[in-house]
């Protein structure tokens, strides 16, 4: 892979970067923009490569700099990892060995911990599920993350491997994905827990069947509502940030796999049509 070369641009026009694997984290940034809206966004899915969570965690660290490289050359201050393994698998040493050498000043943000810090506060019975990819499931990190808030929690996990598959191939609505979502779904609620957090942003678009299985009385964490609310407050904490970002409302999109799916289940994702261009990463 080629080292990358920091950048220097206008200072004050940079952009919000969001980078998943597919089109998943669209729902993230449309919750983003729904609390944002003022600020520009660049959106990329590396939809030539999707799924991320059943590769191996280093072949996903070397995937997210690309995502990285690519999104900082084009100018952007921040840069959200809507994908749950990229934040398992590869969001500490990019943060801890990446960005120091090749992009110091610039900022890497997860969706786990949001996550993680809102089901903390949610549970009554200290029992929290978890759907997620294998991936982010065999990287500990949800319960790692769990235990610093709270080590009396019990956590439990489920390995979901067919679930973003399914809604990449536009399959939400098909008698497949309740099959595989009871599956799935059964021995959570088998712990008797009170809690789920959906660990994978793909699963934001299943949440209503999935509440239809859950029923009423568990509260279910979906990302795309709290990473909104972190981000606008790390912005304010962080004016050294927030006054170099642009504010003209733009929104660009780009995958590297340039599908007709991607356009039109990244539309439905984004809640508008949206246009999307090439991206090429290595």
């Amino acid at each position: 892979m080629a080292l990358p070369t920091f950048m220097s641009k206008n200072n004050r026009c940079q952009k919000i970067g969001v980078f998943d694997s597919g089109f998943g984290g669209l729902n993230i940034l449309r919750g983003i923009v729904k609390k944002l809206p003022e600020y520009d966004f660049l959106y990329l899915g590396d939809a030539a490569r999707v799924p991320y969570g059943t590769r191996s965690p280093e072949t996903v660290y070397g995937f997210t700099q690309q995502a990285v490289d690519f999104l900082f050359k084009k100018n952007c201050a921040l840069i959200i990892f809507a994908c749950n393994t990229a934040s398992s698998d590869a969001l500490r040493r990019i943060q801890k060995e990446y960005l120091p050498q090749f992009y110091p000043g610039k900022k890497v943000l997860g969706v786990l911990v949001p996550a993680v810090e809102l089901a903390a506060s949610k549970t009554k019975n200290g029992r929290v599920g978890v759907m997620a990819t294998p991936g982010a499931v065999s990287s500990g990190a949800f319960e790692r993350e769990l235990l610093k808030i709270n080590s009396k929690i019990k956590l439990f996990q489920k390995a979901c491997p067919m679930l973003v598959p399914l809604v990449e191939a536009g399959e939400q609505n098909s008698a497949a994905a309740d099959i595989f979502l009871k599956k799935y779904l059964a021995p959570l609620l088998n712990k008797k827990i009170d809690t789920l957090i959906l660990g994978c942003t793909h699963y934001g678009i299943l949440e209503r069947k999935i509440k239809k299985i859950t029923g009423q009385n568990i509260h279910i964490v979906s990302e795309a509502g709290v990473v909104a609310i972190k981000l606008k407050d790390y912005l304010r904490r962080h004016s050294e940030i927030e006054k170099k970002l642009a504010k003209n409302g733009r929104r660009t999109f780009y995958s590297t796999d340039l599908t007709e799916n991607f356009q039109k289940l990244g539309s439905q994702f984004f809640s508008q049509k949206i246009a999307v261009r090439k991206a090429e990463l290595r």
